[in-house]
């Protein structure tokens, strides 16, 4: 369980730290980061699978249409989800970004109960109330709705939603997206390339921080896999918060962006919904667990 814990909560750090690394690509266009980090993501689960032998899955796969089908729509919004935060990040929009990860487990709730005909418990409900509260006060505050926060929620929720219906392991499952994107990502990066893309005089500094892409996108996928077959879903839920946590930290001390007061007001909001919602998950699960166990 300890090192199920430590795996998970590693997992977490290193999502919650990724403002820091885009940030070191800033001058490449968002779209053409993402299809690198694409690319090379291939690349890198390929070799693992290469090493660890794991092919015959993929066979078995790809004579499944329906399986193709769910998965190459999981890529799509998976991509979506990249580009957006990578867009956000670079963009001076790092808070609002962590504030779509702290509303996802609300919006999972959510698309249960829209899509699955789930019935959450009542104190799930005051949650998902109070968060919406917490919206509703950042829309009037910037007279608009914190469209990125909500469409990486959105897009993140959905994506886990689908590798629900056809699930595979997290290894195979990214190498599965990502040998479904290629026949688009090879070509769009091999024609930016070409054609006034932002590498042509790129440093080898540069590479190396495009290259590590492929590692940083399917390790932390690895250890959280690892973490979640080993600890309890309580736990699992509570750690996920160490991510926008971090996120929320680099945007307020590191890029000094603007986090005023009334601004605070609308993440006290969703700060008290997912302390009502983890609260109640820890709860549960400790009630459900074996005495010895405790």
């Amino acid at each position: 369980m300890h090192t199920g814990l430590l795996a998970a909560a590693l997992a977490y750090i290193i999502w919650g730290l990724f403002p820091l690394y885009f940030r070191q690509l800033s001058h490449i266009g968002s779209l053409e980061l993402v299809l690198h980090r694409s690319v090379w993501s291939l690349a890198f689960v390929a070799l693992l699978l290469l090493a660890q032998r794991r092919w015959r899955w993929l066979g078995a796969a790809l004579k499944q249409p329906r399986q193709v089908a769910v998965f190459a729509l999981s890529a799509l919004l998976l991509s979506c989800n990249w580009l957006l935060y990578v867009w956000a990040v670079n963009h001076g929009r790092v808070l609002e970004s962590s504030l779509g990860y702290f509303i996802n487990p609300l919006f999972n709730v959510l698309l249960g109960v829209l899509l699955l005909g789930e019935r959450p418990r009542p104190v799930q409900w005051l949650a998902i109330g109070i968060a919406a509260a917490g919206v509703l006060w950042l829309t009037w505050l910037a007279g608009a709705p914190p469209w990125i926060a909500l469409a990486l929620a959105g897009s993140f929720g959905l994506y886990g939603l689908l590798k629900k219906l056809a699930p595979l392991g997290a290894l195979e499952g990214l190498s599965l997206e990502t040998l479904l994107l290629a026949p688009l990502t090879v070509p769009a990066l091999w024609w930016l390339s070409h054609h006034g893309g932002s590498l042509e005089q790129a440093s080898l500094g540069t590479w190396a921080w495009l290259l590590a892409a492929g590692p940083l996108t399917a390790v932390p996928l690895l250890l959280f896999a690892y973490g979640a077959q080993r600890i309890q879903l309580g736990t699992l839920g509570l750690l996920q918060y160490l991510g926008p946590t971090l996120q929320f930290l680099i945007g307020v001390w590191v890029f000094h962006e603007a986090f005023t007061l009334q601004r605070g007001v609308g993440f006290l909001f969703i700060w008290t919904a997912l302390a009502v919602y983890a609260g109640d998950g820890l709860w549960r699960s400790r009630r459900q667990m074996p005495y010895w166990g405790r």
